[in-house]
């Protein structure tokens, strides 16, 4: 039976009724156990659709500077994958330690876990010290929780040791009908845009955006060769969008011709498909080498040049190839390995042209502002290509997990269907269906 609470946010009731409602004692949420942890230990499969769980779980005291979000809508991130795998490390470990600086922390070291960090949704409350939302405000939701007392949080808010990912790093994650953030992770959500589309963009498009565009990150400008490996993936999807709409030239590389089709729609200048070009993963430094000079002539016959910058989140199998193929006083990126953690690369072709390597996680919330306003300008469309309800956010992160998507997976929380949430209507048409969501009409 739905809570009254629940039912004055489908019914899109005002401010004041829902401050009326009382919250419910529980909810429903995606979530793993910690008895699960060893699950996988026989060395089978591990499919994340096992250690999944959707039920209900308690609902969590609320701080001062926090927000109760309805959650509408999230989306499958790659750290989804790692929670459900216990992989690389247990996401209970984070839990504990992050509980153990006692107060409202100790919420978070529960027997469950809460994951997701991607979400849109109502504010239903808002805690004492908040001053900049309140119930009733369309929100999305930024991954990153900071501590905003840490001297290095107002420098970079991605250099503070109390820097959190939200549902992989904390509980009470998005995949959930409600989530416990801080006011501080909290943006207007693009008026244009559906609940699940606008779940779909923020954790993966301002990492890609503090990668490229961001001064933390490449800094591209006007011309610059970008190599996008993955580039129909969530990151590299949008990566292509930033690279085009900063004036360079996006160079990408997939893995087959039903993902060079996205590619055509985003508008990719470049597209090498590997299985047509004989690129696959480099093990040795001879095979790294090797690679990197085919890549290489591919680029130089198609755009006259090296690449300024390479685009990489793929890892092991391919860092060794991005640094070598990026031209003098070139820059690799990276922001995470789903290869493999451990890289190797032929020191010599780094220093000896004077190359860079910038490692980049996530972004800041000024980063996550200015690619927000990106998105509702309607410069930079979401790249949904399916969705999944949230009793079958197994299915949808399995589908991550074997790379058998394209763009980003969405899951309906407490949306009954798709195509709700627009509150502008008029900008959603002038865009257009198919430059509003490219991946997802092809």
């Amino acid at each position: 039976m739905m809570d009254s609470l629940t039912e004055a946010v489908l019914a899109g009731a005002p401010a004041e009724v829902l401050e009326r409602e009382q919250v419910p004692e529980q909810y429903t949420a995606a979530h793993l156990r910690a008895e699960d942890v060893g699950m996988f230990n026989d060395g089978g499969d591990k499919d994340v659709r096992r250690s999944i769980r959707v039920g209900n779980v308690p609902m969590p005291e609320l701080a001062p500077d926090e927000v109760l979000v309805a959650v509408m809508a999230s989306a499958i991130n790659y750290n989804t994958v790692w929670s459900a795998t216990f992989e690389p490390v247990p996401t209970f470990g984070f839990l504990k330690r992050f509980g153990r600086l006692g107060g409202l922390a100790a919420r978070h070291d529960l027997p469950h876990h809460v994951i997701g960090s991607d979400g849109a949704g109502v504010v239903v409350r808002a805690g004492s010290a908040v001053r900049s939302w309140r119930a009733g405000d369309h929100v999305v939701v930024s991954c990153v929780q900071v501590d905003d007392q840490e001297p290095a949080t107002h420098a970079d808010a991605m250099l503070g040791a109390g820097q959190r990912i939200w549902g992989y790093e904390t509980n009470f994650g998005g995949l959930a009908h409600y989530s416990v953030v801080k006011a501080s992770q909290l943006l207007p959500k693009p008026a244009h845009l559906t609940w699940e589309e606008a779940a779909s963009v923020l954790l993966t498009a301002a990492t890609s955006y503090r990668m490229l565009i961001s001064d933390k990150g490449a800094r591209i400008k006007l011309g610059d060769v970008v190599l996008i490996w993955g580039a129909t993936g969530g990151l590299g999807a949008f990566a292509v969008q930033l690279v085009k709409a900063a004036g360079g030239i996006p160079v990408g590389v997939v893995s087959s011709e039903s993902k060079a089709k996205v590619l055509r729609a985003l508008g990719c200048d470049v597209i090498i498909n590997r299985a047509e070009t004989g690129l696959g993963r480099a093990d040795t430094p001879e095979e790294t080498i090797e690679q990197g000079k085919r890549l290489g002539r591919i680029i130089r016959q198609e755009v006259g040049e090296d690449p300024h910058v390479a685009f990489d989140y793929i890892g092991r199998a391919t860092f060794g190839v991005s640094t070598f193929v990026v031209r003098r006083g070139g820059t690799v990126v990276t922001c995470g390995s789903s290869t493999g953690y451990q890289h190797t690369y032929d020191n010599r072709y780094l220093w000896m042209n004077s190359k860079r390597i910038i490692g980049s996680h996530a972004a800041n919330l000024q980063e996550q502002a200015e690619l927000n306003r990106l998105v509702a300008q309607g410069k930079i469309s979401p790249v949904l290509s399916t969705v999944y309800p949230l009793d079958e956010v197994g299915e949808a992160a399995r589908l991550v997990q074997n790379n058998e998507h394209i763009g980003k997976v969405g899951v309906l929380c407490l949306a009954p269907r798709e195509g709700l949430g627009v509150t502008d209507p008029a900008l959603r048409e002038r865009i257009g269906a198919a430059a509003l969501n490219p991946v997802r009409s092809i």
